[in-house]
């Protein structure tokens, strides 16, 4: 009796472990019947040294590819500048003779044209150059007379002929005297009409502007190496370039330059004039002018500018800043070899020229490369 109690109390429990395990057993069959999910298509695909772009490749979207071209570049490269007055049309006047200032004709800003009395001055040597060209002058007339009177008396065999001779002589040394003291005179740049009561008068030699003022009326001036007013003509002035040795091989004259001032937002345009024969021995540097019109006096010398100039032209590989791609010291771009299959060159680079740049070595004309999103496939 209690074997038959034992069996009835055990036997649900193996009935329900054995409808358990068909359950669980027909769940696994059903999951071993599911189909085993696709892989996920990959970005890219290495090939040795070569990167492949697969059919379903987001990339084949965001790539583009462009072949390399061939054209003419002209570089372009910045020189520091300065506005300068053009040395043929700019004056230091300096008083030849020390005196004092009696009169200041021209003051700063003032035109004035060639030959304009600039300034008197009451000079003590200028009087005495004065003074001994009068003498000069009349001692030469005495010489004079007394030759033509020797030569008549000669002539009617009543003069002594070593009379004669002196008389020339004398004529001859007052001469070279009179030369000298005009000479003299001449120096001090006086000349007819010059002077007023006895005082140096000094002109300008060229027609412009007093642009500098160095001294008051009576103030006594004796440097003769100073100068006491500049006038310049400033109608048309240079905008002078300093270059460095490394850029002489791309400088000529006739060259195209803009040129931009700090004062003024828009450039000017203008053409290389003269180029250096003579490095600076310090600055190791060369002048290069650009001559420009400044009839409206906006050019004032002194100002500091840029000038931009295009190297020659020539025929170089010039390809998107996109394509570039920068890694360490070196820059590559990617090369395509095949339908989507591409490898990376290392790339020379020359000068940048807007949003492009010049390839020195390393990619050929006709070669296609990738100039947009070329990022992606530099993992």
């Amino acid at each position: 009796m209690k074997k038959t109690t034992l069996h009835k109390a055990i036997l649900p429990g193996l009935l329900g472990l054995a409808t358990f395990g068909l359950t669980g057993w027909g769940l696994l069959g059903l999951h071993a019947r599911e189909a085993p999910p696709e892989a996920a298509t990959p970005v890219l695909v290495h090939d040795g040294d070569a990167l492949l772009v697969p059919e379903k490749s987001p990339l084949r979207k965001s790539l583009v590819v462009a072949p390399v071209e061939e054209r003419g570049v002209a570089a372009p490269f910045t020189l520091p500048a300065v506005v300068e007055a053009d040395p043929a049309r700019l004056v230091k006047v300096m008083p030849p003779l020390a005196g004092r200032i009696v009169r200041l004709n021209k003051q700063l800003g003032d035109q004035v044209k060639a030959g304009d009395v600039l300034f008197i001055m009451d000079s003590p040597d200028f009087a005495q150059a004065t003074a001994d060209a009068a003498k000069a002058r009349a001692a030469l007339t005495l010489a004079e007379h007394g030759l033509e009177r020797q030569r008549e008396l000669d002539k009617s065999d009543l003069a002594v002929r070593r009379d004669l001779e002196q008389a020339q002589s004398d004529f001859a040394q007052a001469a070279s005297e009179a030369a000298r003291a005009e000479a003299r005179l001449r120096q001090t740049g006086a000349r007819a009409g010059a002077t007023a009561d006895g005082k140096l008068a000094v002109r300008s030699p060229i027609a412009g502007r007093v642009v500098d003022l160095a001294a008051a009326e009576g103030a006594y001036w004796n440097d003769a190496t100073a100068p006491l007013m500049t006038v310049a003509d400033l109608s048309r002035v240079f905008v002078s370039a300093n270059a460095q040795e490394k850029d002489l091989a791309r400088l000529y004259v006739g060259q195209q330059a803009a040129v931009k001032l700090d004062a003024y937002q828009e450039p000017l345009t203008g053409q290389v004039r003269y180029v250096g024969d003579l490095l600076d021995a310090e600055t190791r540097t060369v002048k290069v002018r650009l001559p420009f019109e400044n009839r409206d006096g906006r050019l004032k010398p002194g100002m500091f500018a840029e000038a931009t100039l295009s190297s020659q032209p020539h025929q170089g590989i010039l390809v998107p800043m996109a394509a570039v791609i920068h890694g360490g010291s070196s820059s590559h771009a990617f090369v395509e070899v095949g339908p989507w299959r591409f490898i990376p060159r290392e790339i020379r680079l020359g000068a940048q020229i807007g949003q492009q740049v010049e390839v020195l070595a390393g990619l050929k004309a006709g070669e296609r490369i990738v100039v947009k999103d070329g990022v992606l496939l530099n993992d």
